[in-house]
């Protein structure tokens, strides 16, 4: 399983550089580009604030829904939660996800699971989420 990881700023710019008589990465040896684990995983993130709580009007990122997110090949795994055990919009939730993600290129299956564990509280959400709801 490959959980992408944040590159260091401050990293030689050497290491990073490329040889142009150097093809490039590929995934697969038929000539595939590789696909960065990182820069996908922040493109799922991103597909994911397209999806919001139809009562808030925020997106599950900023609400602190969305729990994890794994890459496992052209597979990517949403663990997700929502605001109260009870919610009935969870159905909805994950058809949003699968739909956003599966948009993804490189994504061929999207596995979103509902956890309730840790329990949501509103110290999760962003700043931004917290200022729009009125938590200061």
């Amino acid at each position: 399983m490959i959980e992408a990881e944040m590159r260091d700023p401050m990293q030689d710019e050497t290491d990073t550089a490329t040889d142009s008589r150097t093809p490039p990465a590929t995934a697969n040896g038929e000539g595939i580009p590789a696909v960065d684990p990182v820069a996908l995983k922040e493109q799922v993130i991103e597909a994911l604030r397209e999806v919001h709580d139809p009562e808030l009007g925020i997106n599950i990122v900023d609400l602190g829904l969305v729990y994890g997110v794994e890459l496992e090949g052209d597979t990517v795994h949403v663990t997700y939660t929502l605001t109260t055990m009870g919610c009935p919009i969870g159905p909805l939730i994950e058809a949003q996800i699968q739909q956003v993600v599966a948009d993804i290129p490189a994504i061929e299956h999207v596995d979103a699971e509902m956890v309730i564990r840790p329990p949501w509280s509103p110290e999760m959400m962003s700043e931004e989420a917290k200022a729009a709801l009125g938590f200061f």
